[in-house]
């Protein structure tokens, strides 16, 4: 009986429980080293892998280095000449062209400049090597989650070598490149040295290079002398001067500028309460909101003509012109009301001139707003004059000897084959 369960037992069904356990019980000879072997196959390959690919990292990083610009181009400043105009006494109401400052040394700055800069723009400026690996995969995080770029992670050493060596096209060869001239500035330079080169050359808008330039274009002070909501409004023009020109958008700027500030709270250069202080403080900002620009209108007209008199503006000029302030004021003035009582009557533009007896311009209005059309209708705006010419031909008949009474012929007449006729024939 109990050869025959024995029997019974070992005859199991092929796919029972039993059955597969009893199978299964003892492996099958080298079924346990084929995992390990596949294991060191992806290692072996994935090592070959990475040699060429490193191999090929450094090629094209050599080759890319070969592509450099040329970098004695950081001695040597190319700049166009700026045009100064002053009006009929002496007072300077406009300038175009590139403004650039004194040059000055980072440690002659004001330190809340400094901290400003580094707090928004390169927060571990100081540690890293030129670039910024932690900034870098930030940005790109966001970026990815933005769908497209919200941030950069290009370092103050990285924006100086763009600046200088590179243009503003966003390509893998330009990004290579800047990373590898980064290094190269990193190495040739410590870190007071490339803060003192980037704040003398860098662009903080309405065509002023450099710290200096800016500092007297905004608040008619040296740089030496700015303050810390001054110092917040510059470093927050360099994301984008245009949009954020406290002349033109007040409000946008206003807001940057507490951003800065805000940076310096969390990089602890400042107290909360301190940042909030200084920003409902305020500066005057020179050329703001209230300040006249109809000026701009005599200005394009003059320096229009200036070349023909200076030649190509390649160094800086002062121009002495004939407009004087207080009469362009009530130019602009006068043909506000004239607009605003003419509305009525559709009238949408106007201009005016005031002018010697000699010819001297001493004011000038092309129209409404400057802002929103820089058409001189003073002076291009080239139309027939209609009856406005009658008084011109009346002075000329009674400085001839005619009358008011005297009766003329309305009948043809020819000049030397010339007839003239009315516009409609």
């Amino acid at each position: 009986m109990r050869d025959s369960k024995l029997t019974k037992r070992t005859h199991l069904k092929p796919g029972s429980k039993k059955s597969r356990t009893r199978q299964t019980g003892i492996p099958k000879r080298g079924t346990t080293q084929r995992p390990f072997g596949v294991l060191r196959a992806v290692i072996r390959w994935g090592l070959v892998g990475g040699i060429w690919l490193t191999a090929a990292v450094f090629v094209f990083l050599a080759y890319q280095a070969t592509q450099l610009p040329e970098i004695s181009r950081l001695d040597t400043v190319t700049r166009s000449g700026s045009v100064r105009l002053l009006s009929v006494t002496g007072s300077a109401f406009a300038s175009r062209g590139p403004v650039y400052g004194q040059p000055v040394d980072v440690r002659d700055l004001p330190p809340v400049l400094v901290g400003a800069l580094i707090a928004t723009e390169d927060r571990r400026f100081r540690s890293h090597f030129g670039l910024d690996p932690i900034s870098l995969l930030r940005a790109i995080y966001t970026n990815v989650r933005a769908g497209h770029i919200r941030q950069g992670g290009s370092t103050i050493t990285q924006q100086l070598a763009k600046n200088l060596f590179l243009g503003p096209d966003r390509s893998l060869k330009r990004k290579t490149q800047e990373m590898l001239l980064a290094f190269w500035l990193e190495l040739s330079f410590t870190k007071d040295e490339i803060l003192t080169i980037y704040l003398n050359r860098v662009y903080f808008g309405g065509g002023a290079y450099g710290v200096d330039a800016a500092a007297r274009k905004y608040f008619a002070k040296p740089a030496k002398r700015l303050g810390l909501y001054e110092s917040a409004l510059l470093v927050g023009l360099l994301k984008a001067p245009s949009r954020y020109n406290p002349a033109v958008n007040p409000k946008i700027s206003a807001d940057r500028t507490r951003q800065v500030l805000l940076n310096m709270v969390d990089a602890g250069l400042l107290t909360y309460s301190k940042a909030e202080r200084v920003w409902r403080a305020g500066a005057r900002i020179e050329g703001a909101a209230g300040i006249s620009r109809g000026h701009h209108y005599f200005s394009d007209w003059v320096l229009e003509r200036a070349t023909g008199y200076t030649g190509p503006l390649d160094a800086d000029q002062v121009v002495r012109t004939t407009l004087e302030l207080r009469l362009q004021a009530l130019a602009e003035t006068a043909v506000a009301r004239g607009l605003k009582r003419g509305a009525r009557l559709g009238a949408q533009q106007a201009a005016m001139v005031v002018m010697t007896p000699t010819g001297a311009v001493r004011a000038m209005v092309g129209g409404r707003d400057y802002s929103k059309s820089q058409f001189n209708r003073a002076t291009q705006a080239l139309r027939q004059p209609g009856s406005a010419f009658k008084p011109v031909v009346y002075l000329a008949a009674l400085s001839e000897g005619f009358r008011p009474s005297d009766i003329i012929e309305d009948a043809p007449i020819e000049i030397r084959g010339w007839s003239p006729r009315n516009f409609d024939g």
